[in-house]
């Protein structure tokens, strides 16, 4: 942990700029049509929780992170990545929004369905969240302190 806390000491500028701007954008994509942000355009049926925020804020600053470790990364460009980010950026949206207004869930399971059984699952979907970003941007960061080695000619 030690040497990665060493490593994003290390980031250059533009990393950080990188990072903050897709930490901001993510907040305010994700709290407009959730209505964590009172707008215009969109309304809760529910209240928020107490928690959404805090979730919400954890999962913006982790993927603004790994956001940054993609602007001037000395990884190899393989062209195959991982799309946990992706996925835990998706979770984020279910786990903070409201139960009974997102179209999907009420399609899937109802109003009644939505309050009784997707609603107590959206904490867990938080930390779940919040565990693959976790896990994505320590994979991240390792990677870019592993050893180099040159292919081997055959």
């Amino acid at each position: 942990m030690l040497t990665i806390a060493g490593n994003l000491r290390q980031w250059p500028g533009r990393r950080w700029v990188a990072g903050t701007a897709a930490a901001v954008l993510i907040f305010v994509v994700v709290a407009i049509p959730t209505a964590l942000i009172p707008n215009m355009f969109f309304t809760r049926e529910i209240p928020p929780t107490w928690w959404s925020y805090t979730a919400l804020g954890i999962s913006s600053l982790l993927t603004g992170l790994l956001v940054a470790t993609y602007v001037a990364s000395p990884i190899a460009r393989t062209g195959n990545t991982n799309k946990s980010g992706i996925v835990a950026s998706l979770l984020t949206f279910f786990a903070v929004g409201c139960p009974v207004c997102n179209k999907l869930v009420l399609l899937a399971l109802g109003t009644t369905g939505a309050m009784t059984f997707f609603e107590p699952v959206q904490p867990l979907l938080a930390v779940i969240s919040i565990g693959l970003l976790v896990w994505a941007l320590l994979r991240r960061v390792s990677q870019e302190n592993a050893c180099r080695v040159a292919p081997v000619a055959s």
